[in-house]
């Protein structure tokens, strides 16, 4: 979603689109050139002026390869499809964090991301301990420290609903009593 931020004017399709429909609607070519499997395949990001694709995943050496063999795939089986002066690359450049504030002063979990090659997009949680009566920004500074595998699966639904909510302008999720801080908030 961030990516669309930065990049308002461009069509861009997140991970919610198939490979099929990113041909046909992003203008590259004809779709119907994708095979039946190809068709279904959804990469995580595809800006068609840009003519781009990132794969998002876990910034650890197997997140790398997958993310480098998913970006590899996909890209392969789009320059198929495309005209020829509509061929997609590995995207580079896309970085950024943002902040989750839990319960009003609770944990403040860091999500940050970074393209260490082109296609492959890495992210990262850390958290801040909890700081009575300290800014967020207060609490930005200290010391991050990796977010435990437990806390991630027990509110990571969560974190995904309330980022959601926060670039689309809608409601908190329902048990969220916290704050997103969007990387415009973070500079």
């Amino acid at each position: 979603m961030e990516y669309r931020v930065q990049h308002p004017t461009n069509a861009v399709f997140l991970d919610t689109v198939n490979l099929f429909t990113i041909v046909g609607k992003g203008k590259l070519g004809n779709p119907k050139r994708l095979s039946e499997f190809v068709r279904l395949l959804r990469p995580d990001i595809t800006d068609t002026d840009a003519l781009v694709l990132f794969e998002i995943k876990p910034d650890n050496e197997e997140g790398r390869k997958e993310g480098r063999e998913q970006a590899g795939r996909y890209l392969a089986a789009l320059n198929e499809a495309v005209e020829p002066d509509k061929k997609l690359a590995g995207g580079t450049g896309f970085e950024g964090s943002l902040f989750l504030e839990f319960e009003n002063g609770g944990a403040l979990w860091q999500l940050s991301w970074r393209t260490p090659e082109p296609g492959v997009t890495l992210y990262r949680w850390n958290y801040r301990r909890k700081k009575p009566n300290a800014s967020w920004k207060e609490r930005a500074a200290q010391k991050a420290e990796e977010l435990p595998r437990e806390e991630i699966e027990q509110r990571g639904e969560l974190a995904e609903r309330a980022i959601r909510g926060a670039y689309e302008g809608g409601e908190r999720p329902k048990g969220f009593q916290g704050q997103v801080y969007l990387p415009v908030d973070c500079r």
